[in-house]
């Protein structure tokens, strides 16, 4: 009887809302496939130009423009030729590109850590500078650290290219730790220092740890803007003992390219340190640490 009377209720409510002129909510399914078809377009768009460079790499073709839709033959000839003509421009990106990683991090993690913890006057006029590097252009920090790595011979090197990236990488990377650090509660730390732990062990035992996430994050950025730097490199080198890859794919393409096989393929293994990297640190990036360590 109750289950009746409920029923009823509910009708008579819908019958007076409708009257009124409010619209009665449809099922969503219908209305989402023309978005869902116009995300599949725009993905395909996107996608395209790192299909025909794989597709292209597998191709004994003279050109990219005659290649077919399909590698119907596929080759590694063009994947041997770049490994012997670009393998050690490869391991050359992975030096500096690692380097810069331990460097911005070692300076980036406790430089973050102290503006967020400590109190300090000047710290906003700090952070403003930090955002305004930001807006430099690379090509103007290259041309102000040319004149001073030619005069201290640090030009043509794996170390000056490794400090010129990490002054590029160090500022964003202290931005974005510093927002997760000031997430992390004091009484954690303060914790820590009544338990008889330094400022520095409450840092390396606690806020770090905490703050994997963040780290990675940061550290993954940093490998990337490395990995992908060209006019940093372009402007600091002149040989090629220390030419990372981004110089070497430059230097293959010229006006009288006639084999696009091994261009294609050393494209497509440049771009396969950064997809790893990005599959495997999405875990961190997405996971929350801090609700775990609060609890």
């Amino acid at each position: 009887m109750s289950v009746g009377i409920v029923n009823q209720t509910v009708t008579a409510t819908r019958a007076i809302t409708t009257r009124r002129g409010a619209k009665v909510p449809r099922p969503r399914g219908k209305r989402g496939i023309p978005l869902t078809v116009l995300g599949i377009v725009f993905l395909a768009i996107m996608v395209f130009p790192v299909y025909w460079m794989v597709n292209t790499s597998f191709q004994a073709t003279s050109g990219a423009a005659t290649a077919t839709w399909f590698p119907l033959a596929p080759t590694l000839a063009g994947y041997r030729a770049a490994l012997e003509q670009q393998g050690q421009n490869f391991v050359s990106s992975m030096v500096i590109s690692l380097g810069t990683v331990v460097l911005t991090l070692a300076v980036a993690t406790p430089a973050a850590y102290g503006l967020a913890r400590f109190r300090m006057r000047g710290t906003r006029v700090f952070l403003l500078v930090l955002l305004i590097t930001q807006m430099i252009p690379a090509i103007v920090i290259a041309n102000a650290l040319y004149t001073l790595f030619n005069n201290v011979g640090l030009l043509n090197s794996y170390v000056g290219l490794i400090l010129a990236d990490s002054a590029v990488q160090v500022p964003f990377a202290i931005l974005l730790m510093r927002a997760f650090m000031e997430s992390i509660p004091p009484s954690l730390v303060e914790a820590a220092l009544v338990d008889g732990a330094s400022d520095f062990r409450a840092f390396v035992s606690i806020v770090v740890p905490i703050s994997r996430n963040a780290i990675v994050t940061a550290a993954l950025f940093t490998f990337l803007g490395a990995w992908g730097d060209f006019l940093i490199a372009l402007t600091l080198t002149s040989t090629t003992a220390v030419r990372p890859i981004t110089l070497g794919i430059y230097n293959y393409i010229g006006s009288n390219v006639t084999d696009w096989g091994p261009v294609m393929a050393t494209s497509v293994l440049a771009s396969l340190p950064a997809a790893v990297l990005l599959i495997f640190a999405q875990r961190y990036i997405s996971a929350g640490a801090l609700g775990g360590a609060v609890k």
